[in-house]
């Protein structure tokens, strides 16, 4: 969760001098493009869907962030909506299951009664377990992005937020390790295989 200044700062020490709204800029114009060529997890019909929403505030009003998790922690999709409801969580599943192209093994949310109406509407064979306690994964998804809510001061547009998620979630995906890989050696492999990955997308060489 670092700020542009801070990023600022850490490229002066390495002899780069420039600005923090220069380096707000190159996000912007290469963040997305990366983010497209990074690999994705292929779908599994073994899979298990943590769904959550949490309140961001734009200004004055309140939107909410719907995303899905796998059992992995990997984020498989996210969308910014005005609204917490059946709509609203029939608008999510419907975009997941396009996406990922199957249904998964099982979801698991909270007790918002909407998830459960809009999973019987858009895939009523898939077991359904609605309790709090089950869906921490998908609840921690969310703090990184809390931190750089913090950080960056709020976001100032629904669009921005959707674009800054679509990018942050898809590099997060790549440099944090999924679950199961506790070890150290693992967690070691897991980074370095995610930094070739990172210089064979943005073309680094050093």
């Amino acid at each position: 969760p670092l700020s542009l200044r801070m990023v600022e700062e850490m490229l002066l020490e390495h002899g780069i001098v420039v600005s923090h709204e220069t380096i707000r800029r190159w996000g912007r114009k290469f963040g997305t493009a990366y983010a497209r060529q990074l690999c994705r997890k292929r779908p599994s019909r073994k899979d298990i869907w943590h769904l959550d929403e949490v309140v961001i505030s734009i200004g004055d009003r309140k939107h909410w962030l719907w995303r899905a998790v796998d059992q992995d922690g990997y984020v498989l999709d996210e969308i910014v909506q005005a609204r917490r409801d059946t709509q609203a969580a029939r608008r999510l599943l419907v975009r997941l299951l396009k996406k990922q192209g199957l249904t998964p093994k099982r979801i698991v949310t909270d007790k918002l009664r909407s998830y459960g109406a809009a999973r019987r509407e858009v895939m009523p064979a898939v077991e359904h377990r609605s309790h709090k306690g089950l869906n921490n994964r998908a609840e921690n998804s969310h703090v990184p992005l809390r931190k750089r809510e913090r950080m960056m001061q709020g976001f100032r547009s629904v669009g921005g937020l959707q674009r800054f998620i679509s990018i942050f979630s898809a590099l997060r995906n790549l440099f944090v390790p999924p679950h199961q890989k506790n070890s150290a050696l693992a967690i070691h492999i897991h980074r370095i295989r995610a930094m070739a990955q990172w210089k064979a997308v943005t073309g680094a060489t050093a």
